[in-house]
């Protein structure tokens, strides 16, 4: 039943991936009040198939690289309602809502059935630790999409051409850039020091040798350094976007460094 509930999600996801544009392009509100509880729906199937087949699996967490692509799609899901309520406005699900559809269509049509499992699944500390993890990734995406936005609007404003109607205010998005990061750092710190205790206390300290933990204290290091320097600086526009830039090509280096990790590998050995 997990797959047809993941298949259902990933329909309505569809849907109000369809639904957003001419809620946000055209500025008509009744496709809005499509768009929003279609992509509610969607992440009420897709919370239940992902707990159906986590308890399918016997597990608390996702292992392969399908269920973590589901979960990192319904955290994206999630922040993307967050964001509606918080700023009131749909011009985000352009971008995100599509990409919940992508991570979860080959779960759902094309399951995999390579599995790598922890040692130690029994507790719910490891799934604190991945859980928190995916939630400060996907703020870092949404800050990076929000200051690509806030450029592309403030150049329009510059060249003196209509700006976007679709877009929400300069100050807002450049809002939705910086306090997204600060909700991403304290997610990410939690997890890494989550992640050191549990293999300091299962694997010992090789495990700090390892090339995705190395590189994920240094994503770490980057993410801090680009939150003091937004803080300080007052750094928006282009520089904004080339800083979120270099700190999200490091989160796809530690993603990719999964295929060098003896401890991360979500691939079957």
């Amino acid at each position: 039943m997990s797959l047809l509930w993941l298949r259902v999600a990933v329909l309505l996801y569809a849907f109000a991936s369809l639904a957003v544009l001419p809620a946000a392009l055209y500025d008509r509100p009744r496709w809005r009040h499509i768009a929003i509880p279609a992509t509610t729906a969607a992440i009420f199937f897709h919370f239940v198939s992902l707990m159906e087949m986590l308890n399918a699996a016997h597990h608390r967490l996702p292992v392969d690289t399908h269920e973590t692509q589901s979960f990192l799609g319904l955290v994206l899901a999630l922040a993307f309602l967050f964001i509606c309520a918080r700023y009131k406005t749909v011009s985000l699900g352009i971008f995100i809502l599509p990409i919940c559809f992508l991570l979860g269509l080959i779960p759902a049509f094309r399951p995999g059935e390579e599995a790598t499992y922890f040692p130690h699944l029994h507790t719910g500390w490891i799934f604190l630790h991945v859980a928190l993890l995916l939630a400060a990734y996907a703020a870092l995406f949404l800050s990076l999409l929000a200051s690509l936005l806030y450029l592309v609007q403030e150049r329009r404003l510059k060249q003196k051409s209509p700006a976007f109607k679709w877009l929400p205010p300069l100050e807002t998005t450049d809002q939705i850039a910086l306090k997204t990061l600060l909700f991403g750092l304290p997610c990410m710190t939690a997890g890494l020091l989550i992640g050191s205790v549990i293999a300091q206390q299962t694997i010992g300290s090789t495990y700090f040798l390892d090339p995705k933990v190395l590189l994920s204290f240094a994503m770490w290091l980057a993410y801090i350094g680009m939150i003091f320097i937004r803080r300080h600086s007052g750094l928006r526009g282009r520089r904004a976007v080339y800083l979120s830039s270099f700190v999200f090509l490091v989160v796809l280096a530690v993603w990719a460094a999964n295929q060098l990790s003896a401890v991360h590998r979500f691939t079957a050995p």
